[in-house]
């Protein structure tokens, strides 16, 4: 026993004395954390996603046989989810991209139940269930939230330091497996998770969106998100209609971004008391989302993609009430606490926004319009112009509309900032930081 110990001692005193031997076994572990860690999550994502429509399917074929189950159902089951929540995983509620940026700005919550791989299973669990009650949801931010979780997990493992690099890595691949959308991954990690994006962190966001992207596209294949928008408008109608989608819709969405920081720490004695009894507010909530689904035919509850992808393809417009519901709907499941993203209802909210404006603009084509309400409000909820852009482009595979695009991103950013000042996603993750 002691011959064997004696030769593996000068075996390893002689295997570290070759020159560079240590730095090119920390490449190798850091390069196998992150591909390692980029085939997982793109794995997750894509089983994650098959989970959330099956969910939205089910619920939507049971409230056809029993449309007024939900006034009950809905209610209770988003307040047994907050209160599983409240009790057991506190770190999994809300979006799940607060959580990334506040572990982002401290790294010692990365190692706190925020990005705890037991954190972000219970958030996809309960993000699911969530769409199974009709919650207005989307997948996107516990996408990241797990995806950071599944990048912390493969560094402890390989014994990797720990660095932001790695969270904005993660968060990256996250939204680009959740939408199929790499550059939007790249973009969203310059925009919102990293406040210095300097180049090697830039080549390890590149390299985690591009495993998880070739998993994703090896698995789901080659898709377009909201599906395939041809359209497009004459200078004279962008010159019209992008300053008044860009300023009505950044109005807006600075007015959702404000409500939802107002309810999560305003100290007005009303939203004191919501956030005292969280159970009973969730009910109140799943009982306003259980109400507008059951008036409006169904159309606000879950994700809206169905609907926004009928108005985008040009296939069928919806109710003139769609986009007003579905903000009351999504600004309800928001406040309520529960697990879910907000990204895929903004986008559903600035559709119906859209649609609203083409009555106006009757003259240009539907999909173009409702394209633009949606770049409008969806910047004014998340304050990420070049994230929002380049999502709309790939989820809509309309490159002929960037132009358009950019310039109601520009506007709508700067309507938006006039209404909220903070941008939503920093103003919430100051609550994770100051309890971590």
């Amino acid at each position: 026993m002691g011959s064997a110990l004696t030769i593996s001692e000068r075996f390893t005193t002689f295997f570290k004395a070759v020159p560079g031997i240590d730095a090119s076994l920390d490449l190798a572990r850091r390069r196998a954390a992150t591909i390692g860690g980029a085939v997982l999550l793109g794995l997750i994502a894509i089983a994650f996603a098959w989970a959330g429509d099956t969910a939205q399917k089910v619920f939507r074929e049971f409230a056809a046989v029993h449309p007024y189950a939900p006034l009950v159902m809905t209610p209770a089951i988003f307040a047994a989810v907050v209160y599983i929540t409240q009790r057991w995983a506190p770190a999994a509620r809300g979006s799940g991209i607060p959580q990334v940026m506040a572990a982002g700005e401290n790294l010692e919550l990365a190692r706190s139940p925020l990005l705890q791989m037991r954190t972000a299973i219970t958030k996809l669990i309960l993000t699911v269930i969530m769409l199974l009650a009709g919650g207005s949801v989307g997948r996107e931010g516990p996408t990241v939230q797990v995806s950071a979780a599944i990048m912390v997990a493969c560094h402890r493992v390989l014994r990797v330091p720990m660095t932001a690099g790695v969270l904005i890595a993660g968060g990256a691949a996250g939204v680009a497996a959740a939408f199929n959308t790499p550059l939007a991954g790249v973009a969203f990690a310059i925009e919102e998770l990293a406040a210095a994006f300097e180049q090697r962190v830039a080549v390890l966001v590149m390299g985690a969106v591009v495993v998880s992207g070739l998993v994703s596209l090896g698995i789901a294949g080659d898709y377009v998100y909201f599906g395939a928008m041809r359209k497009t408008l004459e200078v004279d109608s962008v010159v019209l209609i992008a300053p008044v989608a860009g300023i009505l819709g950044g109005v807006l969405g600075g007015l959702f971004s404000r409500l939802l920081l107002a309810c999560a720490r305003a100290e007005h004695p009303l939203l004191a008391t919501m956030r005292a009894r969280p159970v009973v507010t969730a009910l109140g909530c799943g009982f306003v989302v259980a109400v507008l689904g059951v008036v409006t035919g169904g159309s606000t509850w879950g994700t809206g993609y169905e609907t926004t992808r009928l108005m985008i393809e040009g296939q069928q417009s919806a109710s003139p009430w769609f986009g007003p519901a579905k903000f009351v709907a999504t600004a309800a499941t928001a406040i309520s606490g529960a697990p879910g993203g907000i990204f895929a209802p903004s986008l559903s909210v600035g559709a119906g926004f859209g649609e609203l404006l083409s009555y106006v603009f009757a003259g240009d084509p539907m999909p173009a319009v409702v394209l633009l309400g949606m770049t409008g409000y969806f910047v004014g909820v998340v304050r990420a112009p070049l994230t929002a852009v380049i999502i709309l482009m790939e989820t809509t595979a309309s490159r002929g509309m960037i132009l358009p695009l950019f310039l109601t991103a520009i506007i709508a950013d700067t309507a938006s900032t006039l209404v909220c000042r903070e941008k939503l996603y920093h103003g919430l993750s100051r609550g994770f930081v100051a309890k971590g």
